[in-house]
């Protein structure tokens, strides 16, 4: 862990964030106190909810006609025809 004053963490930010991402930690202190800590940034991920592409797809018609369920067989089986060999 790093500790750095307010003045040499205003003069020196662009080296203070190059040292967090690659995983250091910078207390950032003023008077000889710590009063800040530099951190990476950890995205939040996103947790998929059922529903969430409701409205936002659209079936045509004939989608899960017998048709529909031969071409796609007939192209799964030209892939596992290409994996033997």
């Amino acid at each position: 862990m790093k500790y750095v004053n307010t003045h040499e963490a205003k003069s020196q930010l662009s080296k203070l964030i190059a040292a967090v991402r690659s995983g250091e930690e910078v207390v950032i202190c003023q008077a000889g106190k710590p009063v800040a800590r530099l951190t990476a940034f950890e995205a939040e991920r996103k947790v998929p909810q059922l529903g969430m592409w409701e409205g936002k797809v659209k079936f045509q018609p004939g989608w899960d006609s017998p048709e529909t369920d031969a071409e796609i067989m007939a192209m799964f089986d030209v892939l596992k025809e290409s994996d033997e060999h």
